[in-house]
């Protein structure tokens, strides 16, 4: 007897490889899924989002993901108007045809090659309505308008806090990609490159390049940094020659203000609680040979040997102040996530507070443009520590066209410096101890 034939398992089907660029539009879906269904920062998914994609495909996806962001409102209500029955938010369908649209309407793909390259990423019947609605308003001539819509939520949210100026500008500011600021080693050193100083110290580029390629990188002449965000470390000051100031930059990474704070002449200890963001501190201070202790810690476990002279907190914020740069943050960022970012604020900035020396200056700055996380930080804290005082900041250690509140604070909003390209939104407040 024949003992039995054994039959080898068919071989499932293999997947058709991706066409061209249909890889980078999947990477550039996650990405959005990630932000908007799952509520992540666009950068803090971009690793995973972008896997196996070449440097250039992984940008072109993030460039992608982080355009349809900044219209998304727009996007939608071009979508809904070409469809009979409204798509759910989170459907395929919604999401490859604002990738489309975006492309065709914003980043100047041609049409043809915005809707092969996303037809791929949706199946079935989808698939058939994707290109139909798409085909539909390429036909119509739809535009996207500009500057573009806030999200409705946001808009409500600011207005209330600021008014209808502040969302004007805010939209002005969203539609423009931010410059590039950089932020001197020696201000009396300058790079050779094309652009303009707004304040002593700075420089803001007429062009963007490759970063790393750039006249003065490699010498450790200057790091990039907003000038919004430089402003907190100066307010600081410098430390008079042969003087001998301490500082602590707390939640310190990814480290501009230490670099500048080690530039003034202060002797710095830098804390952050990641250590992974700490390492391009270290990167920094090695290229422009600047010193700092650096150390990874949880401050609300952390305390110093001693009192320091000066002591900045750039506190852990909701970040909607740097809302056009990551888009993101305006539509993951929602008013429970604005109060659990306060309440560590204010214990962050109480446990600051005993670190400064009697006499000694604090510093505490958000990059946010909730009022919760600026001003009104600001009156519980002097309302509960009557041994600090605001030292008023001065119209001449700021930018021309940047003025300080009446109370001696600092507000920046998307429509300071407007005109000269616009800055982050951010809260400063200087303080001194009194005793």
């Amino acid at each position: 007897m024949k003992p039995p034939r054994r039959h080898s398992p068919r071989p499932s089907p293999r997947q058709a490889p991706d066409a061209p660029g249909v890889p980078t539009r999947r990477a550039a879906l996650r990405l959005l899924d990630a932000v908007l269904r799952r509520g992540l920062a666009l950068e803090q998914a971009l690793d995973s989002a972008a896997q196996g994609l070449a440097p250039n495909d992984r940008g072109l996806a993030h460039a992608i993901a982080a355009e349809v962001l900044r219209r998304l409102p727009d996007l939608d209500a071009l979508i809904d108007s070409a469809t009979k029955q409204r798509l759910p938010d989170d459907a395929k369908a919604r999401f490859a045809l604002r990738i489309a649209l975006v492309q065709a309407l914003a980043l100047g793909t041609p049409g043809h090659a915005a809707i092969a390259t996303v037809l791929p990423l949706v199946d079935g019947g989808p698939r058939k309505l994707v290109h139909g609605v798409f085909g539909a308003l390429v036909r119509q001539g739809a535009m996207l308008p500009e500057p573009p819509t806030l999200p409705d939520a946001v808009a409500l949210r600011w207005h209330a806090a600021w008014g209808d100026q502040m969302i004007e500008d805010a939209e002005r500011a969203i539609a423009v990609p931010p410059p590039l600021d950089l932020t001197l080693r020696d201000p009396a050193i300058a790079p050779d490159l094309p652009g303009a100083s707004l304040i002593p110290g700075h420089l803001r580029l007429d062009e963007k390049g490759a970063v790393a390629m750039l006249p003065g990188y490699a010498e450790g002449q200057w790091w990039v940094q907003d000038l919004a965000a430089s402003l907190p470390a100066r307010l600081i000051g410098k430390v008079e020659p042969g003087g001998n100031g301490t500082a602590l930059d707390l939640c310190a990474a990814p480290g501009g203000k230490t670099l500048q704070l080690a530039a003034a002449g202060w002797r710095v200890t830098a804390v952050d609680i990641s250590e992974s963001r700490l390492a391009r501190l270290h990167e920094n201070l090695e290229r422009t040979g600047l010193a700092a202790e650096v150390i990874a810690a949880d401050l609300l476990g952390w305390a110093p040997a001693a009192p320091a002279d000066a002591v900045l907190l750039d506190a852990p914020c909701s970040a909607t102040g740097i809302f056009r740069r990551h888009p993101d943050v305006l539509h993951r960022v929602r008013p429970s996530l604005i109060r659990e970012m306060a309440e560590l604020q204010g214990r962050l900035l109480a446990r600051a507070a005993d670190w400064v020396r009697p006499g000694g200056t604090l510093v505490f700055s958000t990059c946010s443009l909730e009022p919760e996380e600026g001003e009104a930080q600001l009156a519980a804290f002097l309302g509960a520590r009557s041994d600090y005082a605001i030292l008023p900041v001065r119209p001449e250690e700021l930018p021309d066209g940047v003025m300080p509140r009446a109370d001696g604070s600092l507000r920046l909003l998307p429509g300071t410096l407007g005109d000269a390209g616009g800055l982050d939104g951010f809260f400063i407040a200087r303080l001194v101890r009194n005793g």
